[in-house]
């Protein structure tokens, strides 16, 4: 039997698409081993967010050249993309395939065999307008599945490489990611997260069909317990979402909604689509519509420009917003985007000061919204045995509203929805007590079950 090993860098729709490449492997007959074992065919999905992605993606792809000089080495995605040229010199390279005619792929590894010539597969992906299916009915990590509607950006932030590498936005059929949430609930899974280069973009290029209209649908689906969106950004949310956000059983209380600077002036130079006010108003809307919901973030700090007096600020429009966690990152030059050529870059020594300060800011924010749940329960989803651990009697999993609990049960509860009492509250960590197992988790039954325990 053919083997085949796999080696993903980047975002969760990188993940995504590897397990899609994957599964029409082993439908061709191909056994999935190890990155680190000898395979016939090594196929990398690389990043190229920042200029660091590349340099990481060139490491990897080495790796598997030097682990096995005779196998087919296969290079795909962002990286792959935006350089087929630079990764094509690489000797010992294949082939290359960018973020389109992933579904070619095996075509393109039997061609390379039969012919032994490098194949360069990478096409305009500006002029690509199709969202492109690759389909994804099971995933080897069983307890939640990422189901990606919706490819490319139309924002062009001036940070950001993505729009060249995945092209404009382009939204999967209705009917088809249906039908793929239904298979994944008939294969087990309770716990659906949705994911795309610019989620909240899914349906600009749908006729009178938007990410609202979506999640009415998916809500519609029996044995789909969870819902959950990967990232939005704020001025997506508009009533008819919140409206989905307030009345669904199935919205886990959990947003991602990107900030990236604090302050106008920055946001401004960053070609964001929102004031500071804009996005604190669209905030306090989503917080009255969905009490005590975790709202996560994304932060980049020491952008051109970000002055100690805009850094400053910001900490303190994040510190007034009270998010559950933010993600923090010091801004990096990408080659080819506006921001790299802009002057006033900041000193790195600075960025990682100012990237310390917000990340103590994080923890102090995270620690503060887990206490909010201490004594109440959650609906838990355990993912895993605790730090890998079989045989410590502790497990673990998230919560709808993105806790991070341990605790006491077996592993044949993994997969299953716990109902779980919040005992001790830390930064990345939560532990608690099994109050039962759900068969039909609601949020009314949740409120129920609180005041049984209190």
């Amino acid at each position: 039997m053919p083997t085949v090993a796999f080696h993903t860098l980047g975002c969760k729709v990188n993940f995504y698409d590897t397990e899609a490449i994957g599964h029409m492997f082993k439908e061709a007959g191909y056994e999935q081993v190890d990155f680190e074992a000898e395979a016939d065919v090594y196929i990398i999905n690389t990043c190229t967010v920042t200029n660091t992605g590349d340099k990481k993606s060139r490491q990897i792809i080495r790796r598997a050249i030097r682990r096995n000089p005779d196998a087919v080495i296969a290079v795909t995605g962002c990286y792959a993309q935006t350089a087929p040229a630079e990764i094509l010199d690489i000797a010992g390279v294949d082939l290359v395939v960018g973020t389109q005619d992933r579904d070619k792929i095996l075509t393109y590894v039997e061609q390379f065999q039969r012919e032994r010539q490098p194949i360069n597969a990478v096409h305009n992906i500006m002029k690509n307008r199709e969202f492109e299916e690759l389909h994804v009915p099971e995933f080897q990590d069983r307890t939640r599945a990422f189901l990606k509607i919706q490819d490319g950006c139309n924002n062009f932030c001036t940070f950001c490489i993505i729009p060249w590498t995945r092209g404009l936005s382009r939204s999967r059929k209705p009917e088809s990611v249906l039908e793929q949430a239904r298979e994944l609930v008939g294969n087990g899974f309770k716990e659906i997260v949705l994911t795309g280069i610019h989620t909240g973009g899914y349906g600009d290029d749908l006729e009178n069909y938007d990410l609202t209209d979506l999640l009415w649908d998916l809500d519609k689906i029996e044995g789909l317990e969870r819902i959950r969106i990967s990232s939005i950004e704020a001025s997506q949310i508009d009533e008819r979402m919140i409206e989905v956000l307030n009345s669904s059983e199935k919205m886990c209380r959990h947003l991602h909604i990107p900030l990236q600077a604090g302050h106008d002036e920055v946001l401004k130079r960053m070609r964001r689509k929102y004031t500071t006010a804009e996005f604190a108003e669209k905030i306090q809307r989503i917080h009255e519509a969905m009490p005590q919901v975790a709202i996560t973030t994304d932060v980049i700090v020491g952008f051109p420009g970000e002055t100690e007096e805009m850094f400053e600020a910001g900490y303190q429009f994040m510190k007034e917003l009270q998010f559950a966690e933010m993600h923090v990152f010091p801004y990096s030059k990408r080659t080819g985007t506006p921001a790299a050529r802009m002057e006033d870059q900041i000193d790195e020594e600075e960025k990682n000061r100012r990237v310390h300060e917000l990340i103590d800011l994080s923890e102090q924010m995270q620690l503060a919204y887990a206490r909010k749940f201490e004594g109440e329960v959650v609906e838990v989803v355990p993912e895993r045995t605790y730090k890998g651990a079989p045989d410590s009697g502790l497990i673990m999993g998230t919560s709808d509203n993105y806790l991070n609990v341990v605790f006491e049960g077996s592993t044949d509860l993994i997969g299953q929805i716990c109902r779980v009492k919040i005992e001790q509250t830390g930064v990345n960590e939560n532990r608690g007590v099994l109050v039962r197992v759900l068969e039909h988790p609601s949020k009314s039954a949740a409120g129920q079950t609180k005041q049984m325990i209190s």
